[in-house]
């Protein structure tokens, strides 16, 4: 479990970055479509706590 999670970690802090990445220049570009710009905003926010509920689990399992 321990070696997946930091396998996991840093695929969900890249995906946090590619999503806020690609966010911030469909803000930008000013897309006439703003729900996209949105939604990946959402998806930010999704991979974000994702990666921070990983970290966490890792260090309760590495703790006890």
């Amino acid at each position: 479990m321990i070696t997946l999670l930091t396998y996991l970690i840093p695929l969900a802090m890249a995906a946090t970055v590619v999503a806020l990445v690609m966010g911030l220049f469909q803000m930008a570009r000013g897309s006439p479509d703003p729900h996209r710009s949105n939604r990946l905003m959402q998806y930010r926010i999704l991979f974000q706590g994702a990666a921070i509920l990983m970290f966490v689990l890792l260090l309760m399992l590495l703790k006890g």
